[in-house]
């Protein structure tokens, strides 16, 4: 029998996209740099000295002094299972509040421990009522609440102190995912007192997928020290993770190195433009962003600017109009990549992101003409010009000093 030929497979040439998708994030070029440097052992003195580094960058970003702050091998996702598991054993109650894809895979998880979870719902785009959560945790000994802070599915934010007040009341942690909204959103763990908060790197930070940074506050840590078993996973078993990232450096696996590499240049980038600096430029891109969907005549999912999480815009899709033509067109023909919706939104939304390094007028400007362009090739009526003219009398407005005697 003949063997057939095999087909050459060539070298790896990847479009250049602009990423606006809640994630991954375009990438600075000095983080491409900072990944090209030797790999050297994940034993090293030199790694494991610059790991200091990464730690310290980390804790300036997530604004603690908590001793356990590192980033974890895995993406964002490991970031709820680490954070999920390690305070829970099996047969503790816990809360999580359910208004997303990813909310709700913080619930998932811990049913899987198997622990009991009471899960306190909105729909995709509401926030979940602190009152509610109140109400579903009197008289039962909860262990943590868990939520959310931006709800990367639907575009919402919610506001940490709220819930902070509701787990005080019922003697419960709090655990938040801050992947979509660490280093775009004020976030201020220590003040806020957030007992486990993890992220991502691929979004508002812009570093590659495939860490999440995590700390643990002193009563967290408490509670993970009296345990009554084992952590059920061996490798997210933060505290056993720590015998590699605390003082001793124990080898307990090998680390993607370039990648930490990237998390720490990219971290550096985060605090030499300064977290203040950097949630503004955020907050006035969306600005922009909205200013331009809504002159073309488009609609957003959260109505309630307070709700509105500041990195991913959730935008709905006018009725005549399919979701994955207009996608695909502004992909390829303009090599712009945004998102479709998720679970009950899946083709109901669009949803826009402007994280880290993708987050820049010049892009902000670029999508509004791109998609004005798609929108009008396939069939929808909008007046010409308004989306990109709109965001630029956003920016100008944006950039006027505040009057004397102006309300603050």
């Amino acid at each position: 029998m003949k063997v057939p030929e095999q087909e050459t497979i060539g070298e790896l040439l990847p479009p250049d996209r602009l990423m606006l998708t809640p994630g991954p994030s375009c990438v600075d070029p000095r983080v491409y740099r900072a990944m090209a440097a030797p790999i050297v052992g994940h034993m090293d003195p030199w790694f494991t000295k610059m790991m200091d580094d990464v730690q310290e960058l980390l804790r300036r970003v997530f604004q603690t002094q908590n001793r356990i702050t590192f980033p974890i091998s895995a993406s964002g996702s490991g970031g709820i299972e680490a954070a999920v598991m390690n305070p829970l054993d099996a047969g503790d109650e816990c809360i999580v509040c359910v208004n997303g894809a990813f909310s709700e895979r913080m619930a998932i998880i811990a049913e899987r421990i198997p622990a009991k979870v009471i899960r306190v719902e909105a729909p995709y785009g509401k926030t979940v009522d602190p009152a509610d959560v109140l109400r579903a945790g009197k008289g039962k000994k909860i262990k943590f609440v868990g939520l959310a802070h931006g709800e990367t599915s639907s575009g919402i934010v919610q506001r940490i102190e709220d819930y902070r007040k509701v787990a005080d009341e019922l003697g419960a942690l709090l655990v938040v995912d801050t992947v979509a909204s660490l280093a775009g959103v004020p976030l201020n763990v220590d003040e806020q007192r957030i007992d486990i908060c993890f992220s991502g790197s691929q979004k508002a930070i812009s570093a590659p997928p495939g860490m999440a940074p995590i700390t643990v506050g002193p009563r967290a840590e408490e509670a993970m020290h009296a345990r009554k078993e084992p952590v059920r996973s061996w490798y997210f078993d933060l505290t056993t993770a720590m015998n590699y990232w605390g003082k001793d450096r124990l080898y307990h696996h090998t680390p993607p190195i370039t990648l930490i590499y990237a998390m720490r240049e990219a971290l550096r980038g985060v605090l030499e433009e300064g977290l203040e600096a950097r949630w503004e430029r955020h907050r006035e891109n969306q600005q922009a962003l909205i200013a331009g969907v809504e002159a073309m005549g488009l609609e957003l999912l959260v109505p309630n600017p307070a709700d509105r999480l500041v990195t991913v815009t959730a935008i709905h899709i006018p009725g005549g109009l399919e979701d994955g033509k207009v996608r695909k067109q502004l992909l390829d023909e303009f090599s712009i990549e945004i998102a479709g919706g998720l679970g009950p939104l899946k083709g109901k939304i669009w949803r826009v992101g402007l994280m880290g390094y993708s987050c820049q007028k010049p892009n902000v400007l670029t999508f509004l003409a791109a998609l004005e362009k798609t929108l009008a090739d396939q069939g929808f009526r909008l007046p010409a010009g308004a989306g990109v003219a709109a965001a630029i009398q956003s920016y100008e407005h944006a950039s006027q000093p505040a009057t004397v005697g102006a309300r603050k």
